[in-house]
């Protein structure tokens, strides 16, 4: 018998190194609009609260449902389609994410906009459980690292361009547009996509029995606990931290569009000192940026209202929530090599946990005590994180697997 027969398809022609960085550089792309229209509400929540006559914490509630939405699925979604080609998978998450912002743009009523959320959470869920190892796997032999360092980019993109530029088109055009445009560029990405990547059979994505497996995992373990503990701290600030500008620190509207250009350019050089120093010193970057967090937070309330001092405020802030993210996105791929997807689906499911939390511990602090104590609670919160933090880095398997960081 022949070695390919008449039924057999004939093997596709490797993608030339050119392609491969086209599709690496469209993934880091994907991940800057993704990254983009989850938080691009932080900055727009005055505005769709005039829109639809509802005060701004009270729209806050738009975070708090697309992270309870993406938490719980995000593993479930991931293993339906663990047999589902990559490429073709993509397509289908890319169409419903594009369909979902169209809803946003029309969306007649606060209730409908919710709607249109809970769809493109669902394509979010899915998106960010399969793309880390498939960025790694479309990578150029040998540039795996690299492309693990462009999708930090994408993300690192979204908070310097993504949230302020937002904020800018929401302004001026009105926050529909900002969806819009958002729809637009996910489109042509998700043309350029399925017209480099390969056919990308679904390869070491895990299955539920890979849940056993990680439950004797405990260095795992800490960092899924650890990442919940840092991002609820976080979004419990940061998600109102555009009406605490408006409202406590009575900046203009310009300023607070300023402070979060500040707050996302600082990602770039968090992500470039990640890059620089990680894996020099693998037990420093977790604990350190966890206490940044917490010091950036608890100061807050004290510097917050004297744009100099915010505006050094939001520059460590931001080097420090990108520093933590890439060193627990890093550990969690180091850790759980043999099932990747299962990971990653468990760990973007437990930072929406965090978002989710967060942004609604911050509408009630805000609710009950005034926006001027969201930092303070936030702080404690990641003041405990960081004690988390000291107690991993000191466990003996947190360096010996530790292959990404």
């Amino acid at each position: 018998m022949s070695a390919l027969s008449p039924q057999t398809p004939a093997p596709q022609s490797a993608p030339s190194e050119s392609q491969q960085w086209i599709s690496v550089i469209s993934l880091a792309f994907a991940a800057f609009i993704f990254n983009t229209t989850e938080f691009v509400p932080v900055a727009l929540l005055s505005d769709i609260g005039k829109s639809f006559a509802m005060p701004a914490t009270d729209v806050g509630i738009m975070i708090t449902l697309y992270a309870c939405v993406v938490a719980p699925i995000s593993l479930p979604i991931m293993l339906l389609t663990k047999n589902i080609e990559r490429r073709f998978l993509l397509i289908i998450l890319f169409m419903v994410f594009v369909a979902s912002h169209a809803l946003s743009y029309f969306a007649w009523s606060f209730d409908v906009l919710l709607i249109s959320r809970i769809g493109i959470a669902f394509s979010h869920a899915l998106f960010w459980s399969i793309t880390a190892s498939l960025a790694v796997r479309v990578a150029p032999k040998g540039k795996e690292f690299q492309a693990l360092g462009l999708l930090a980019t994408g993300t690192a993109l979204a908070m310097v361009l993504g949230i302020p530029f937002g904020r800018m088109i929401g302004e001026s055009y009105g926050w529909r547009n900002t969806f819009a445009l958002i729809a637009i560029g996910a489109a042509i990405v998700c043309v350029i996509l399925a017209k480099t990547l390969p056919r990308l059979p679904s390869v070491n994505s895990g299955s539920l029995s890979s849940l056993k497996v990680f439950l004797k995992r405990p260095s795992l373990m800490i960092v899924f606990a650890l990442t919940i503990i840092v991002i609820t701290a976080q979004f419990t600030a940061y998600s109102y931290i555009e009406p605490f500008a408006l409202n406590v620190a009575h900046f203009s509207s310009t300023q607070t569009t300023t402070l979060l250009l500040i707050y996302g350019a600082a990602g770039f050089f968090g992500s470039y000192l990640f890059g620089k120093f990680a894996k020099k010193y693998p037990k420093l970057p977790i604990p350190l940026s966890s206490a940044v967090l917490a010091v950036s937070m608890l100061l807050l309330t004290s510097l917050g209202t004297d744009f100099t001092s915010f505006s050094l405020l939001s520059l460590f802030w931001g080097m420090a929530i990108i520093c933590f993210s890439l060193a627990q996105q890093a550990k969690t791929l180091a850790l759980a090599s043999d099932a990747t997807d299962v990971a990653m689906a468990i760990y973007s499911g437990l930072y929406n946990v965090g978002i989710g939390g967060g942004a609604l511990l911050g509408g009630l602090v805000t609710t009950s005590y005034g926006l001027n104590h969201i930092g303070i609670v936030g702080g404690i919160i990641a003041v405990l994180g960081t004690l988390l933090a000291l107690v991993l880095v000191q466990r003996k398997d947190f360096i010996q697997k530790n292959r990404v960081c």
